[in-house]
């Protein structure tokens, strides 16, 4: 097997150690900053970033073609990864925004060196990607978690680029000092969910932005969970069926956040989505278990097996034996 890919290793230590820098600011600092503490922002990223780092470090152990493009590639998200946090961790110390800043000729000169580190990102990701979902792993089952996994993960960091886009206001404005923005609706640094800072009086596009990046995380660990099921076919169907609950999730999240409505504040037409998700997921889910003609968990370790001793062959032998002693 491949070794792990040792720049994002090291890349996910290094957001392990900013993390706590974070937290330390987090709790000595009290600053604020667009109605958040100053340090929320860096805390949030070096986490979610180390998850993502240590994620691909692990799945570049899964490919066994290209290993040369494997290697930059990883090494191309790795660098990204440490670029960006280091200009927002540089920001936060500042205590200025470090996404869409254009007050200054330096905020502004850091915000498109971070625009370039999110697009070489981006790229990287699609491309190494590719580079695993081409391999077959030898469960099948892990095979299509990863794939699809992959798959709304990289939708789902795409989906930021909605954030970059300037409002109406700004566009108006040839002066203005910040383009871009989280919220849809209502300004940034308005009210917002505790230390996630998601707007809870607007829509907030940083919602799918995580949900999405984060499938491969979610189905990885559902992998792990599925692994007591006894029947493959089962496993294959419930991972699909998360798969694409999945994305539906994804996809109202989406839809809620551009329509300009907060999460925890769906109208009757988001709730009504919700519950056909459900619903659809749920029937799914029972569809998949009743369509195993074996039945899906382990059998009791305690129960003989079918064709062992006391098993039904064992008493079919047993009879035809006391048939012929008797004759």
């Amino acid at each position: 097997m491949t070794r792990w890919h040792r720049p994002l290793v090291l890349c996910s230590g290094l957001m392990a150690v900013l993390a706590a820098v974070s937290l330390g600011g987090l709790l000595f600092d009290d600053r604020t900053l667009d109605g958040m503490p100053v340090w929320a922002k860096p805390l949030k990223f070096t986490a979610s970033l180390g998850i993502y780092t240590f994620t691909w470090a692990w799945l570049l152990t899964l490919r066994h073609r290209a290993p040369r493009w494997g290697w930059w590639l990883g090494t191309a998200l790795a660098a990204a990864s440490a670029a960006e946090i280091a200009i927002i961790m540089f920001q936060a110390a500042r205590g200025v925004r470090s996404h869409f800043n254009a007050s200054t000729e330096l905020d502004a000169t850091l915000y498109g060196v971070m625009g370039l580190t999110i697009v070489t990102l981006m790229i990287a990701n699609f491309a190494a990607s590719i580079l695993v979902l081409r391999e077959r792993q030898a469960d099948p089952v892990s095979t299509r978690a990863i794939r699809l996994g992959l798959a709304i993960s990289t939708a789902g960091i795409a989906l930021g680029y909605l954030m970059t886009l300037p409002t109406p206001a700004q566009l108006a404005d040839p002066a203005a000092a910040v383009i871009g923005a989280h919220s849809v609706g209502v300004p940034d640094g308005g009210p917002g969910l505790p230390l996630l800072g998601w707007s809870t009086t607007g829509g907030d596009l940083r919602i799918p932005h995580f949900v999405g990046m984060h499938a491969i995380q979610a189905l990885a660990l559902l992998t792990l969970g599925l692994n007591r099921l006894r029947d493959r076919a089962v496993r294959l169907r419930l991972v699909s069926v998360a798969a694409y609950g999945h994305a539906g999730l994804l996809a109202l999240v989406t839809w809620q956040a551009l329509r300009g409505q907060p999460l925890l504040r769906p109208d009757g037409l988001t709730l009504a989505a919700a519950a056909l998700l459900s619903a659809t997921v749920g029937a799914a889910v029972l569809a998949a278990f009743l369509r195993s003609s074996s039945g899906a968990f382990p059998q009791d370790p305690a129960a003989p097996p079918p064709d062992g001793p006391g098993g039904p062959s064992a008493g079919a032998e047993a009879t035809v034996r006391v048939t012929a002693e008797t004759r």
